[in-house]
């Protein structure tokens, strides 16, 4: 797969019939290693393993009602509390991201109302703070640590 603008982490994967499988640890089984899954994954370990995010604290492909249709976003991952913290959209490597994806995690959060999103494409990270009584958003020069930002 793509190198990608994250640390190198050790992954479980394995090839069934030609076709290749990584193991989610959140999830706790194998799923098919396409280019979104392999940012995903990298995702999931950089905040868990680098900015101290508790797995338990993740719920993959989070399904919601948005506008009466079934949406899922990548992932959200919740505070303590069980209140949704961050939305996190991934793309593929070779995807740009643009207006779309930002509309797109904007959507989920709409639901989720979480004061972070991160969205990424394993390359580049864009991630912002909510303000919801400005209704603004903020860019953060790097994604924080769960610990300086849930306290």
């Amino acid at each position: 797969m793509e190198a990608l603008n994250l640390p190198t982490y050790f992954f479980k994967i394995k090839e069934v019939k030609g076709k290749k499988y990584i193991f989610d640890e959140v999830r706790r089984r194998f799923v098919a290693l396409t280019p979104e899954e392999w940012v995903r994954q990298h995702m999931i370990k950089f905040l868990n393993v680098d900015r101290n995010y508790p797995l338990s604290l993740f719920a993959i492909e989070k399904k919601h009602l948005h506008n009466r249709m079934v949406r899922r976003c990548d992932f959200v991952v919740y505070n303590h509390e069980g209140n949704s913290f961050m939305v996190v959209e991934c793309k593929a490597p070779g995807i740009e991201i643009g207006q779309q994806a930002f509309d797109q995690a904007s959507r989920y959060n709409q639901v989720h109302k979480a004061p972070y999103l991160l969205i990424t494409n394993g390359k580049k990270h864009f991630c912002c703070k909510i303000n919801k009584i400005k209704k603004s958003f903020e860019f953060l020069p790097e994604i924080p640590h769960f610990h300086a930002v849930t306290g």
